[in-house]
């Protein structure tokens, strides 16, 4: 039995070794409190500016000069993962910083063989060091680095401490974190990694400077097929798997990281966020199809001449690829300028618009016969690129040709003015000279213009008309964007059905596409601007100093390199949209008398003859039959044109009114249902004309 004496000293010492306990405990939580671990809540890592759909278009060095790129689990090969694991510290799921296993089995072969086998360090205790950098190897250090862990474990989950792991770990040069090693070495992100490049990466952290393969070779090579022994002796990898994979080849080439989209990319770094990757509308790929296309097309070009490209979604306004130069860094041909944003004249690239207003008015048909031949405009006498003269032309021909003459003709009675508050409706304010009004010459390029207003107007003919504000990402949070309709549906489709008509430059694939190019005067700037049935595509070609360069040519120089960009982006092409319900293209022969020829008077309107006529109504003709789709939910209206008159005019249809009264020469009907109608104008001095139609 026992005694008394012998149960209280046995209550004081548990009592005291509780004590000492609850002491210890006290004194290392206010220890752990007073001297925590050096973890910031966010990492010191690249900015990175990532595409539309987070793929990495460039990256900027951290401000101490490191590739740091910060990775997440999710984003790196499982394999990989579990490699590194089995490798560096196969408990790592179940110790809590310290693997005393690990220690005393190292302490065990040092002690027996005289020098260090393995390393008992786990990857918190690796972590620990590297956010921690230790003066010396020495016991004290080792110390200090466990004691570390233990508080890196309490702090972090195990995949955060992974997850700092490989942001933080070295692998040669100023390369930190498997992501920016993958990048340098392999060219591509670390999230499909074949078995030797992971091996390889597994193998680095460890001495990264004496194992970079762009250095030691050799050294990477035989580093690499010991993590394959191991993986194999761990029953992670099989012999045959591993036998394989150390038959491939280490590159001995660091690569540079991605940098793409410069001039985006150094546009949004205002914006940028510590930790927050950047993002611009850009799809890589087309990016990169992009920019490949410019380099070549400067170098066949000559010294200082650069090419700038956008390619954007017509029904977004997304920009999907933008190259505001043809090299950065190419100080001789000022690589840093983005001439995507520089005014230029746009030569003939705007003569779409002026023919697209001259058919929404009923002015004209694309058989109409328009005069090419000398002519003067109270002294501004515009004249042919080639200057020489066609004579007698269609409107088709005239676009298609690019002729000048006509095209001033049409401006002349559609009005400059018109045609500018036209652009400013679409979103685009293009910039006169000082103190003058808009006049014919904007016809013919002068008025200034940047690459994006170009496109956001071209944006419109790809989309049915309806123009969508261009934007990429670098505008501000609260830019306006903003939709309008350029053209109507009927016009935009002339203007389609024309441009498409346009010879590809020799040499390039038809594509499907419609476009234009223009020259500017004095062959100091090339254009040329596409479009499918959803991407528009422009190009500009020149010297950034505005030199002139002889033999700039929109057809010659730009053209080809809108051929190539939309066949490099890699985008499908979209069919052109086809004719709209109710469209009518008369040939030649059947046109009425007031759409057989062109011709404006002093008031600008289109006449017949030199005296007022009377009105005509030159769409629907009489007796045509106009497919609406009157027996659908979505039933089209029918566009009415007339010629001739004497403004307002009022509409009847079987007799009834229209509402309002107009002074345009266009108006919109929607029938009651299918049948026979009869359509009526009357003129401010009475006169009237009639047609009959059958609607389906």
């Amino acid at each position: 039995m026992l005694s008394k004496k012998f149960l209280r000293r046995t209550a004081v010492a548990g009592a005291s070794l509780i004590g000492l306990t609850a002491i210890a405990a006290t004194t290392l939580w206010a220890l752990d409190r007073a001297f925590p671990p050096p973890l910031p809540a966010e990492l010191t890592v690249s900015t990175e500016v990532q595409d539309r759909d987070g793929e990495l278009l460039r990256a900027f060095a951290t401000p101490d000069g490191y590739w740091r790129l910060e990775t997440r689990l999710d984003q790196v090969d499982k394999q990989f993962v579990d490699m590194l694991v089995t490798y560096e510290d196969k408990r790592f799921w179940d110790h809590e910083g310290v693997d005393v296993l690990a220690l005393a089995r190292a302490a065990g072969q040092f002690a027996t063989s005289g020098r260090i086998v393995s390393g008992g360090s786990t990857l918190s205790m690796q972590l620990a060091r590297l956010i921690e950098p230790r003066e010396s190897r020495s016991l004290g250090s080792k110390v200090k680095q466990m004691l570390r862990a233990i508080q890196i474990e309490r702090r972090l989950s195990k995949r955060e401490i992974l997850e700092r792991y490989l942001t933080l770990a070295p692998y040669g040069g100023n390369l930190e974190g498997v992501r920016a090693a993958s990048l340098a070495y392999f060219g591509k992100e670390p999230k499909r990694l074949t078995v030797s490049e992971a091996a390889l990466l597994v193998a680095l952290p460890q001495l990264p400077e004496k194992r970079r393969p762009d250095r030691n070779l050799k050294i990477a090579h035989a580093a690499r097929d010991r993590v394959l022994t191991r993986m194999v002796s761990s029953r992670l990898l099989g012999e045959r798997e591993a036998a394989r994979a150390s038959l491939d080849d280490v590159s001995d080439l660091r690569r540079t990281l991605p940098a793409l989209a410069a001039h985006a990319a150094y546009a949004m770094l205002p914006k940028a966020v510590p930790g927050q990757p950047l993002q611009l509308t850009i799809r890589k790929s087309v990016q990169e199809g992009l920019e490949q296309v410019a380099r070549d097309a400067a170098t066949k070009l000559g010294p200082r001449l650069s090419v700038a490209m956008v390619l954007a979604d017509s029904r977004t306004g997304d920009i999907l690829g933008e190259v505001g130069s043809a090299n950065f860094f190419d100080a001789s041909r000022s690589g840093w300028i983005d001439m995507t944003k520089i005014v230029r004249s746009p030569g003939s690239t705007l003569k779409p618009f002026i023919y697209g207003l001259a058919f929404e008015q009923g002015l004209v048909a694309q058989e109409t016969l328009i005069d090419d031949s000398p002519v003067d405009f109270s002294g501004y006498r515009p004249k042919n690129f080639d200057m020489g003269y066609q004579g007698d032309v269609s409107i088709r021909q005239a676009l298609q040709l690019s002729l000048n003459v006509p095209a001033i003709r049409v401006l002349d009675a559609v009005g400059p003015t018109r045609l500018m508050a036209r652009f400013r409706q679409a979103g685009v304010s293009p910039i006169l000279p000082v103190n003058e009004a808009p006049g014919l010459a904007i016809g013919l390029g002068g008025v200034g213009v940047t690459l994006r207003d170009l496109v956001q107007l071209y944006t419109g003919l790809a989309n049915g008309g309806k123009t969508h504000t261009l934007h990429d990402g670098t505008e501000p949070a609260d830019a306006e964007r903003t939709s309008a309709t350029i053209l109507d549906g009927q016009a935009n489709w002339q203007i389609i059905d024309i441009l498409s008509g346009v010879k590809p430059p020799e040499g390039a694939l038809q594509r499907g596409i419609a476009y234009k190019t223009g020259t500017s005067y004095g062959y100091r700037d090339a254009w040329s601007v596409g479009f499918d049935g959803r991407y528009v595509l422009g190009v500009w070609v020149g010297r950034p100093d505005a030199g002139a360069v002889p033999g700039l040519s929109g057809y010659v120089s730009a053209a080809p390199i809108l051929f190539e960009g939309f066949v490099r982006s890699g985008l499908a092409t979209v069919p052109l949209p086809g004719k709209p319900p109710g469209m009518f293209s008369p040939r030649r022969e059947d046109l009425p008398v007031t759409l057989a020829r062109f011709g404006a008077g002093s008031d600008g309107l289109v006449q017949a003859t030199v005296s007022e006529p009377a009105p005509t109504i030159i769409f629907p003709p009489d007796g045509a039959r106009v497919d609406l789709g009157t027996n659908s939910a979505d039933a089209s209206q029918l566009v009415l044109k007339l010629q001739g008159g004497r403004a307002p005019f009022r509409w009847l249809a079987n007799g009834k009114p229209l509402a309002g009264i107009d002074r345009r020469r266009t108006a919109t009907w929607q029938p009651d249902g299918a049948g026979y109608s009869t359509l009526t104008v009357i003129d401010a001095a009475g006169r009237a004309a009639s047609v009959k139609v059958f609607v389906e």
